[in-house]
Order: structure tokens, then C-alpha cells, then sequence
């Protein structure tokens, strides 16, 4: 394994993974760092987006052989979700591969869609905001979504480099469980049954109209870009529950309610 890491980077890596550090708005220092590779997985956050294309042609150049784009969560193949400005870097990288490849580039891609992640979306109280007293639940809270692990989204990455040829040019979706908020508060009740949750109900429109408003300012911040992957994650038609997964093709067991309620008791008790 080879992490590519900013030539401004302070990160520390275990021992055993070489780094190599390079300009990422360059593809001849992306190149020479890739040469010899057979597959790039892009990791990159919000910020490392729109410099996904950069590192396309660079792995087109050193003859990489499968891309796999910072997909990793809601599925921009959706028209609606595609639609959000939020994931508007995401859409354009799909489309300079897509186009490079179709023009000939000898070069695959697979997008990994898995929904929101599960673990550190509690962690984090993005899917759930279990430190407040009245948690938002968003229209309803009964929107059943698809949801995936960290280490699921990781040996979901393995499966698609086993499985080369039925993992082509094409999105792949996998999902530990699949889960509404209230059914997450209710299991937060149960382990924690001393505590009060009163949830207090959020309107998806009034939040993608606010989003739009700041966004139209300027706005970019971390609440504006939020409430878009509220949207896309608990509205209707986004695509945000996967009917037909991929999980045994690429060995992902999945999650039970008792998992679940294991994550929550680490965060509650």
C-alpha cells in the first residue's frame, strides 16, 4: 500500500505503509508518484474534491488500471441527489472519467456507494444527535436509509479489487442496515432508559431553501453543506435506500439491531 500525501502534510502513517509526498494540483508529481500502481482509491475530504480530475489523468498517464473516485456515501447517479450543489465536484469527476474512458483511456472506474456512514455517524451525532435534549428528527424521522460501517466500506474497497471484471466501469452498492432515525432514538432509549429525549421535527424544504440562500452569499461552511447531506440522506427519492446491494459479491455480512445498540452503548453508557 501507498498513501499520497500533501508535501504540506504533518500526518503519520503506521510504519509498514510508504508515503509518498506530492503536489496534488500537478499530474506530472502525481504521475511519477503512481507509476507501478494497479488501482487508486481516492480518500479525499470536501476540500480534495475538486482536485479529483487532476489525479484522473495522472493515473490515465502512469496506467493505472481502476479508479475508484471519493464516492463513499450517498449515490450521485440519483438525478436528485446529483442535483444538490453540494455534490456538484462529485457529478464532474464521474463525468471526466466517464468521458475519458469513453474516448479509449485504458482505464476502469467503480463507484462505491454505501450511504451514510453508520459508526461515525453516530460518533459524530450526524445521524442522530443523542447529547441533545430534543435530538432533529427530520420530516417524520421514519425515512428508512441504508447505512454502512467504516470497516464495511473497507472490505466493500477489497471486494471490488477481487472481483475486477464484475466491478467494471460501473456503481456498486453495499449496506450493513438499513435503519430510520426513530428507530435509532429508539434503541438509544433502550440503552440509555434514564435519559429524555424529546425530538423536536425539522423540515427538509426549509432546510435545503436555507442551504440555497447562504450557498447563493457565498456561504460554504460546514451547517450549509450539512444540511444538503440532510437532504439527500432523509428525503424522499434520493435514493438513500438501497433495494438490491452488492454485499456478497464483495463480502460485506452486514449489521444487526444488536450491533447498533453496540455503537450506541460505547457513545451512551
Amino acid at each position: 500500500m501507498t498513501v499520497l500525501s500533501r508535501s504540506s502534510s504533518t500526518s503519520i502513517f503506521p510504519a509498514s505503509v510508504k508515503v509518498i509526498h506530492v503536489d496534488y494540483t500537478s499530474v506530472e508529481s502525481l504521475t511519477a508518484a503512481l507509476h507501478g500502481q494497479d488501482a487508486v482509491i481516492s480518500a479525499v475530504g470536501n476540500e480534495g474534491l475538486p482536485g479529483q480530475s487532476v489525479l484522473v489523468d495522472a493515473s490515465i498517464a502512469a496506467g493505472v488500471k481502476r479508479f475508484l473516485p471519493s464516492e463513499f456515501g450517498s449515490d450521485t447517479g440519483n438525478s436528485k441527489t446529483a442535483a444538490l450543489l453540494v455534490f456538484g465536484y462529485k457529478v464532474a469527476t464521474r463525468k471526466h472519467i466517464e468521458e475519458k474512458v469513453a474516448a479509449g483511456a485504458s482505464i476502469t472506474y467503480t463507484y462505491v456507494i454505501n450511504g451514510p456512514f453508520l459508526d461515525w455517524g453516530l460518533e459524530q451525532r450526524f445521524l442522530l444527535d443523542w447529547k441533545e435534549e430534543k435530538p432533529r428528527i427530520y420530516d417524520g424521522g421514519n425515512q428508512i436509509i441504508s447505512t454502512t460501517t467504516l470497516h464495511s466500506v473497507g472490505l466493500a474497497v477489497v471486494g471490488v479489487l477481487d472481483h475486477y471484471e464484475e466491478t467494471k466501469n460501473k456503481s456498486v452498492f453495499v449496506q450493513d442496515i438499513q435503519i430510520s432515525q426513530n428507530r435509532l432514538l429508539e434503541l438509544a432509549k433502550k440503552v440509555q432508559p434514564t435519559k429524555k429525549w424529546e425530538p423536536t421535527e425539522v423540515s427538509l424544504a426549509e432546510i435545503e431553501k436555507s442551504s440555497n440562500a447562504a450557498l447563493a452569499k457565498g456561504d460554504y461552511s460546514a451547517p450549509v453543506i450539512y444540511g444538503y447531506l440532510f437532504v439527500a440522506i432523509f428525503g424522499e427519492g434520493y435514493g438513500s435506500r438501497t433495494e438490491k446491494d452488492d454485499n456478497k459479491l464483495l463480502g460485506v455480512p452486514g449489521k444487526t439491531e444488536d450491533d447498533v445498540e453496540a455503537i450506541l452503548k460505547k457513545l451512551l453508557v
